[in-house]
């Protein structure tokens, strides 16, 4: 039996790509199935303890509301902390979050993976914490003129960060990226492996060290803190991996079969739940051997035999991994397909609102007009009124001059009183005649 060496290379590319996949860790996770709690009804996240001031969060299908923005009054805090450790060498941790609020907020979103979280850190920021252990991520607008920037802090436990002035120039790393009112949920990851620490925001390396190792047995959280003026910090997803090369607690998943959680694998074409075949995978690697152990053509073929059953074994185990994460991107394209919809009646509510303005243009045209036409009507009556008025009053003048001119009744008044006054003074006369005539006596 021959095997070309085109072939060989192209099996073992696909069980190099196999080895590499990565396994999600599900108490440590959530946001990474359809709902973030079985139940509908649930206040809680399995696996996660929550912790609020002065209201807990918020728990939807699709996210955990750490602060809620407004109309809900400022200066509160939210907690989401694993209630087991990260156990693991290497590993990566994946969160989805988005803030929204004020353009340039006083809040904070803090990334933590530290030693006794819930107890140590709670529900602080990096500002208001005190003695911890372990790394920080810390999210703020602060000293920054593009919207925002991540800087990363370690602590021995030995400084107690809210008592140090400064502490934003206390990170051993920094990059700025504009992260508030996107309008879509943002990505950090998290990386660690045997040679190099790295932090990625939105698929794009943030800053990377050689020098940085986590312990094991830290637990991850998140925390948010909302200013005067409240944010609203939403988490849709917190997930750790790590791959079947890197180490660490090899009890991971018999501890989750116990509990009723199937494994999940992650792979690059998806998430898929981990299927006997997966396990079969593992258990049927077969171990490097040397040549000069195989002496006979039966322990030869035997050996090729062994090992082209693995491949095709391996092989049947990816081609099922593609069908489930076939089945994966039809799920991820019905959700977009629902997303889409939504958008569409919000895009309808627009169009309502197009209609709207354009009734209120009407309106304003026709006010326009009633204003042009009610002016010129004003004017109309006023030069009426003014014509009107003009030409009484030129009449009364004329006939008033007229009456000047010609006084027709002044004669009669003149020859009337002409007369009494005559009267008067023939009486008057009369009288002083008749008292100066000599008396008669009889």
């Amino acid at each position: 039996m021959r095997v070309s060496s085109s072939s060989l290379a192209c099996t073992w590319g696909l069980l190099v790509g196999a080895a590499q996949a990565q396994f999600l860790v599900t108490e440590l996770s959530f946001g990474f199935g359809n709902r973030i709690s079985p139940d509908h009804n649930a206040k809680t996240v399995p696996h996660f303890e929550l912790q609020g001031s002065p209201y807990q969060p918020e728990i939807l299908s699709n996210k955990v509301i750490l602060t809620p923005g407004a109309p809900a009054p400022g200066n509160q805090r939210g907690a989401v902390w694993s209630e087991r450790t990260l156990d693991y060498q290497h590993w990566m941790t994946d969160v989805d979050f988005r803030v929204s609020g004020p353009e340039r907020g006083g809040g904070n979103l803090n990334i933590w993976i530290v030693k006794d979280g819930p107890a140590a850190v709670g529900t602080s920021s990096i500002y208001t914490v005190g003695k911890f252990e372990g790394l920080a991520l810390v999210l703020d607008t602060s000293r920054t003129r593009v919207g925002g920037t991540l800087r990363g802090y370690l602590n021995d436990g030995t400084k107690e960060y809210k008592a140090l002035t400064g502490v934003d120039s206390l990170s051993f790393a920094q990059c700025e990226y504009p992260y508030r009112n996107l309008g879509r949920p943002s990505q950090i990851k998290v990386h660690q492996t045997d040679r190099l620490f790295s932090v990625e925001i939105d698929g794009h390396l943030c800053f990377s060290s050689e020098d940085i190792i986590i312990p094991s047995g830290y637990r991850v959280g998140v925390t948010a803190a909302s200013a005067d003026v409240p944010d609203s910090a939403e988490i849709f997803k917190l997930v750790v991996m790590h791959n079947n090369g890197g180490g660490g607690s090899q009890q991971q998943a018999p501890v989750a079969g116990e509990e009723g959680h199937a494994p999940v694998r992650i792979s690059r074409s998806g998430i898929s739940e981990d299927t006997p075949d997966s396990r079969a995978y593992e258990k049927d690697n077969i171990p490097d051997a040397d040549a000069n152990t195989i002496t006979s053509s039966t322990a030869q073929f035997a050996d090729l035999h062994n090992r082209l059953q693995s491949i095709n074994h391996h092989l049947s185990t990816i081609f099922r991994q593609v069908a489930t994460s076939d089945q994966v991107g039809e799920q991820r394209h019905e959700e977009v397909s629902i997303q889409l919809g939504q958008l569409k009646g919000l895009l309808s509510k627009l169009d309502r609102l197009d209609n709207i303005e354009d009734k209120l243009e009407k309106m304003e045209r026709d006010m326009r007009s009633l204003h042009n036409e009610l002016r010129s009507t004003v004017t109309a009556a006023e030069s009426s009124v003014k014509y009107h008025v003009a030409g009484h009053l030129d009449g009364h003048h004329e006939r008033l001059a007229d009456t000047l001119k010609h006084p027709g009744h002044m004669r009669l008044i003149l020859v009337v009183v002409g007369g009494q006054i005559l009267l008067a003074a023939t009486y008057l006369v009369y009288k002083r005649r008749k008292a100066n005539s000599p008396k008669k006596f009889l």
